[in-house]
């Protein structure tokens, strides 16, 4: 159990430690196999702590890519938005314009008319005033003059000459 013990924990720096002092023959090789271990301890505990930081710096590099990639498909979807926004925009001008131009065209429609009925009216005021002789371009029309109407409620003159005889 002690051999076990000795194996998992010593083995690798002791083998090697003494590979060292068998190599180099130090005038004093207890001290220097215990300064070798202690260079030992402390370049293995660099070398977890650079493996440590390797496998941060793996992580931080995996979060920033796809940190990037979040970014760039915000970036897509926005350019996007912004399209469909111009897109909308335009519409909604070209719709606008529509409307104006057929706005213009019913008021020219309207004053179209207008215009017509005035003319027509004026025509119509100014062919009323005249007899038919001189409305008709025929020959032999005949000169009659005008006669004013009565509204029907009233009753002409001799309608009641007449009711007043019986």
């Amino acid at each position: 159990m002690e051999s076990a013990y000795l194996q998992k924990n010593l083995g690798t720096c002791l083998t090697q430690g003494l590979a060292e002092v068998a190599r180099l023959r130090p005038a004093d090789p207890i001290e220097y196999l215990a300064l070798w271990i202690y260079k030992y301890k402390e370049n293995v505990t660099m070398e977890e702590l650079r493996q440590k930081e390797m496998a941060d710096l793996e992580r931080e590099r995996a979060l920033a890519l796809i940190e990037q990639e979040m970014m760039e498909k915000l970036k897509a979807e926005e350019l996007m938005f912004q399209q469909q926004q111009l897109e909308l925009e335009m519409q909604e001008k070209e719709r606008q314009k529509m409307e104006e131009q057929l706005e213009k065209m019913r008021m020219n429609m309207e004053n179209k008319a207008k215009d017509e009925d005035t003319s027509h009216l004026e025509d119509t005021a100014a062919d009323s005033n005249k007899t038919l002789a001189e409305i008709s371009d025929r020959y032999g029309a005949p000169n009659l003059s005008r006669v004013e109407e009565l509204d029907e409620p009233m009753l002409s003159d001799v309608a009641l000459n007449i009711d007043q005889d019986l």
